[in-house]
């Protein structure tokens, strides 16, 4: 890999004048943002504007605070109207996805447009169930088993008001997306006016001249910067050409792109499945009896079996099972192409649900070393025995990303988290990016003076399960000093809801559990209460902004390592030892790396923001690797002195931070 300066060298006099209007087009963007220069800023956009120009990929790390929605989509603009390039924007979070449309690009192109001359044409495009479907919701479709009647006049129900409402929407939203309607309706509600890829009619669909989707679409096809998401990334990486060709791909909060695809790519058939897609066929006149045999043989097959990951083949019956039901289902999806009593939309609903179970089950039987194969509980939890659910994903999507999402365009990789273990190491080889240009475009905040990384060295190492006894002593001693103003990151559901209830019974400043309401509700409720702690796991970990006295302390359980029965980390273990890699640290660490130092950056969002993020686990101190997920981090000012951590979040509670006088003592 080759760390890139601001400007890289052997650069020529074309090239440095480039760089100087990108300078200049910056100052541009952010003196209409009425916002600061910031070198990290600046270095990122020259750094994007190499990989643009040159068809490279590259690596930028920028930290919170950094500026970088600014400093790509600076160089993209100017790209796509200097070169008519077509360049594709992707993002983890709808928030981000929302704040690039509705004012980053906005602002951009308004403050480039005298300097370049023109404004390129832009768009947004999501997957097909973000847009309400016309012909669905005139009934055109057939009913999920739970959708109400549309044809009722006044719907009484909770849900039958939802989608009279949405009725009334069709007709005045010029988008139909679902992210366009204030206030929003309920997962159930939208399911009945929209429809996914497999069941869409496409350009045959009567209602295909006013299709929501479908205008998204070709507007997408037609614009030069194109703003989407990495579930549309994985759509493409894993199934099919959905983006269109590219000059360019810039993916925002790339640490997350490869548990999205690998999500994408992860497919699972149960009994279940199997009977919906048989149900789907008979409404088009199919005999399925064959298909409802062969779902009755798998699921007495998965009985004989237990819940965890499957090596060395599929067993027998299972696989006798997964073939029978292959053949059963490819035989009535030949039957529904060929029924005369089928609609059209009936029929693509049939097919589409025949041809999952055939692709699953080929999968299955025909992915050799390179599927992970499992078979799962109904809840999730591995410790149970009896499976219901067949699962498969990709051993690697490395390849996927290289191959699919890459190939011959130039492509920009940036997050907060980009460098675990202090290097891009093992980001590189998780994107499939070979030798790329790598860039730590740094942060403006002063992390030893703004915060305190406290191990707590003296508890017990951590046991499995919820959460220990002296663990939760210490969160308590930890919140009383802080005065509330607590996120709480939690390696599992059960230890939120251990500590939630160990720390109600003993505090007396409100304790809101992530469990217990909508999270965008809590997060409101959290802000608005200085003294409020918020316990949660999974998704309070990335993504969440809490700036000001809002957090002063975040609180982490455990170094989050992926569970040990988790089936694909333990593949994933297991190939790199095959190569005579480090499992652990390759896929253990790593996995603990990126989920520590996005659970750490939660604490500083801005350069008045002040506290201590503490973990509960000694091994971050004590253990060999402890080293290298520290160097993940940001680079707070470390201390395993209790004593120095309590005076100071006491100190913080009464509106005093003296870091300075702090470091002195230890």
């Amino acid at each position: 890999m080759t760390d890139t300066p601001a400007v890289a060298t052997g650069e020529t006099n074309d090239d440095r004048a480039r760089f100087e209007r990108v300078d200049d087009l910056l100052k541009r963007a952010v003196a209409a943002l009425k916002g600061d220069d910031r070198p990290g800023q600046l270095a990122m956009a020259e750094a994007v504007e190499v990989a643009l120009v040159g068809g490279a990929r590259a690596l930028i790390q920028a930290g919170t605070g950094t500026g970088k929605s600014l400093a790509y989509l600076v160089p993209i603009v100017a790209q796509a109207v200097r070169d008519d390039a077509r360049i594709v924007i992707s993002t983890a979070t709808l928030a981000l996805q929302r704040q690039i449309v509705s004012h980053d690009l906005p602002l951009v192109l308004d403050a480039l447009e005298p300097a370049l001359g023109a404004r390129p044409p832009v768009a947004l495009l999501k997957g097909r169930a973000n847009y309400l479907c016309r012909h669905r919701l005139a009934g055109g479709y057939p009913a999920p088993d739970d959708a109400m009647d549309l044809g009722v006049p006044v719907p009484t129900s909770t849900l039958g008001r939802e989608i009279a409402r949405l009725a009334a929407w069709a007709d005045e939203t010029p988008t139909g997306d679902r992210d366009d309607l204030d206030p929003g309706v309920s997962a159930r509600a939208w399911a009945q006016v929209s429809v996914g890829g497999r069941e869409c009619l496409g350009s045959t669909c009567p209602a295909a001249a006013d299709c929501f989707a479908e205008n998204a679409l070709a507007k997408a096809r037609a614009a030069n910067v194109v703003v989407t998401n990495h579930a549309m990334l994985a759509i493409e990486a894993t199934s099919h050409d959905v983006l269109g060709a590219r000059d360019a791909l810039v993916v925002d909060e790339a640490h997350e792109l490869v548990s999205r695809i690998t999500s994408s790519a992860t497919s699972d058939i149960t009994v279940h499945r199997i009977e919906a897609a048989a149900r789907a066929a008979r409404r088009c006149g199919v005999g399925v009896e064959r298909l409802e045999d062969a779902g009755r043989a798998f699921d007495r097959a998965i009985d004989t079996l237990r819940v965890g990951r499957i090596s060395g083949g599929v067993p027998e019956p299972l696989s006798a099972a997964l073939a029978a039901t292959r053949e059963a289902a490819r035989e009535a999806l030949r039957g529904v192409e060929a029924s005369k009593e089928k609609d059209a939309a009936t029929a693509k609903v049939a097919a589409g649900a025949l041809t999952e179970i055939v692709d699953i089950a080929d999968s299955v039987l025909t992915g050799g070393d390179g599927l992970v194969v499992w078979l799962a509980p109904p809840d999730g939890d591995y410790g149970a025995s009896v499976p219901e659910r067949l699962l498969a994903a990709p051993l690697d999507v490395a390849g996927l990303i290289r191959g699919r999402l890459l190939d011959e365009c130039a492509a920009v990789f940036t997050s907060a988290t980009m460098t675990l273990g202090g290097t891009f190491d093992a980001m590189a080889a998780q994107l499939g990016v070979d030798d790329p240009v790598t860039l730590d475009a740094g942060s403006p905040f002063d992390y030893p003076r703004q915060g305190i990384l406290y191990v707590a060295s003296h508890l017990d190492r951590p046991g499995q399960g919820g959460i220990g006894v002296d663990a939760l002593e210490e969160l308590g001693t930890l919140i009383e000093a802080a005065g509330g103003r607590t996120l709480g990151l939690f390696s599992s559901h059960r230890a939120a809801q251990d500590a939630t209830d160990a720390m109600r019974a003993r505090l007396d400043v409100p304790v809101l559990y992530q469990r217990d309401d909508q999270v965008s509700t809590l997060l409101a409720r959290f802000r608005e209460d200085p003294r409020a702690c918020l316990f949660g796991s999974t998704m309070l970990w990335q993504g969440v902004d809490l700036p000001g006295d809002t957090c002063q302390l975040v609180v982490i359980d455990r170094i989050p390592f992926p569970r040990p029965d988790d089936p694909i980390a333990q593949a994933r273990t297991e190939a790199v030892e095959a190569r005579g890699g480090n499992g652990f640290m390759a896929v253990s660490a790593t996995h603990a790396a990126l989920l520590l130092a996005q659970g750490a950056g939660r604490l500083i969002r801005t350069l008045t923001d002040r506290g201590v993020v503490a973990v509960l686990d000694s091994r971050l101190a004590t253990a060999r690797y402890g080293s290298f997920l520290a160097r993940s981090l940001p680079p707070l000012w470390p201390t395993t002195d209790r004593v120095t951590v309590l005076e100071a979040l006491r100190r913080l509670d009464g509106g005093v931070w003296n870091l300075g006088d702090t470091t002195e003592r230890d």
